[in-house]
């Protein structure tokens, strides 16, 4: 393995094509402002490493980044990738993971605005993510244990599992096809508009007209606060426990609650709407 440590690095392509190398205790950063520091490279290991500049790592196959951080000016970090292991590392900079596959987060602290825009493969565990738009056009994900604070999160996303999560974000889910919400707390407004197949299973979801115009979507054992206006337009099969402020012409399917504040159907109802909409208190257990 190549060595590289305790440096310092500013020039355009410092360690460009670097192959089974290990890089440890490196700064790229300084006065010549050199872009892509290690792009095209291979088996790469960085640890304890801090990144300034611009675009330093793309098309890298098999990079591990260990305790690095990339800062603001860090634009565009990871881009073109495949096999990133990126292990308690803060990542900075807008648009940091973009057209990677196969790419592992665990334990990470993340503040990028475009975070994770057509991805393949992303897995993460046990992060922390701010972002504007996180995820756009991405496919085949898994998320756990999850602390997101975004907006316009996970649009037109496909075959997507996020569990033990808390996802701060409104639209989100927009277009999203084949998603899994488990064990969640989702907050925000207008969620999963115009998605198919969409489920939650024993979430808690906060917040007005959620899930309009939605196909396939099913909801198990959850529970509903502040959402008014819910379910416009959609085919939907939900179990919800507590109460729902309001229903608005559903197309199809059932709604069954504990209790429903306003159902709504007017004038603008769907030619031929038939959803069940059912509420019914909780049993109490027979004494014994």
């Amino acid at each position: 393995m190549q060595k590289y440590e305790n440096l310092t690095l500013d020039e355009e392509r410092a360690l460009y094509g670097v192959t089974d190398a290990e890089i440890t205790n490196c700064a790229f950063k300084g006065p010549a402002d050199g872009e892509s520091a290690l792009k095209e490279t291979r088996n790469v290991r960085v640890a304890d490493s801090r990144f300034c500049l611009r675009y330093p790592l793309w098309h890298a196959h098999g990079a591990t980044l260990e305790n690095c951080t990339m800062e603001e000016t860090c634009r565009a970090a990871l881009w073109y990738d495949k096999d990133l292991h990126i292990v308690s590392s803060r990542l900075g900079g807008i648009k940091a993971l973009r057209e990677c596959d196969d790419s592992v987060l665990e334990n990470c602290q993340i503040n990028s605005r475009e975070f994770g825009w057509f991805c393949r493969g992303v897995k993460m565990k046990n992060c922390e993510l701010t972002s504007e738009y996180p995820f756009m056009h991405s496919r085949d994900m898994e998320f756990a244990h999850l602390n997101m604070k975004g907006k316009y999160s996970f649009q037109y996303t496909q075959n997507v599992r996020i569990t033990d999560s808390v996802l701060d974000t409104k639209d989100a889910f927009w277009h999203g096809e084949n998603i899994t919400v488990e064990n969640s707390i989702v907050k925000g407004e207008y969620l999963g508009w115009y998605s198919k197949n969409l489920t939650f299973i024993n979430c808690k979801i906060i917040g007005t007209q959620p899930m309009c115009y939605a196909q396939g979507l099913t909801l198990k054992n959850c529970e509903m606060q502040d959402t008014d206006l819910a379910f416009e337009y959609s085919d939907v099969h939900a179990d919800v426990r507590g109460h729902i402020v309001s229903v608005k012409n559903p197309a199809s399917g059932i709604i069954r609650a504990q209790s429903i504040g306003q159902i709504i159907r007017d004038d603008h109802q769907r030619p031929g709407a038939n959803c069940v909409i059912e509420t019914a208190p909780v049993r109490e257990p027979a004494a014994a």
